[in-house]
């Protein structure tokens, strides 16, 4: 499900659940505290298509570098709402824009993504992993005791939204549930995987 690599100081964390990486519940709480829980610097390079929860993971680290692909939300496009704990990831991640991106189901290339705050460096596929191992260490020359609360500083209003919405998790689970939604998500994997043949 997660694949670890230590290189010296920094460890790689690599999504390998299937062949798309499907998030289902199972991945989700695997990667939650690795990502947007843990107390040091976390940075995401993303080398191929990040949508719907891939974009939430993707956004959850503190810096996001991206080579190729497509990055965005389509989980209205497929007929289910936007979850409250996602949707403060997204929130925090790039402010205002997440309207847009939850509303309209857009997909961006890096350069896209970039103009709006979801990437924060564009790299080319082959220094794409050497370049946030490079930019991880930087970032670690920070004591984690005063990296972690400058992190939990920063992220604390979308705690603080994260909590005051939790009764909204029943409602969104029930419609993700549901036989219409599966339709739905299953509809637009097979459509997604045709245009990107």
């Amino acid at each position: 499900m997660l694949d670890l690599e230590e290189r010296g100081d920094v460890v790689i964390v690599r999504l390998a659940h299937g062949k798309v990486n499907a998030l289902d519940l199972e991945l989700l709480l695997a990667i939650t505290e690795a990502i947007f829980d843990h107390p040091g610097p976390v940075v995401a390079a993303v080398n191929g298509h990040a949508i719907a929860g891939g974009c939430v993971i993707a956004a959850a680290a503190d810096v996001r570098l991206m080579s190729q692909g497509k990055i965005g939300l389509t989980e209205l496009s497929v007929g289910v709402p936007f979850p409250a704990v996602p949707m403060e990831i997204m929130r925090h991640a790039i402010g205002p824009a997440v309207g847009h991106l939850v509303l309209t189901a857009a997909l961006l290339d890096p350069v896209q993504a970039q103009s709006i705050g979801l990437v924060h460096h564009v790299c080319e596929a082959d220094v794409l992993l050497d370049s946030a191992i490079d930019l991880a260490r930087q970032m670690a020359r920070t004591p984690v005791d005063v990296f972690s609360v400058s992190k939990r500083q920063l992220q604390q209003p979308a705690r603080d939204r994260i909590a005051a919405r939790s009764g909204d998790a029943e409602a969104v689970a029930e419609t993700w549930s549901s036989d219409r939604t599966r339709d739905g998500i299953a509809r637009y994997l097979a459509a997604l995987r045709e245009r990107t043949r």
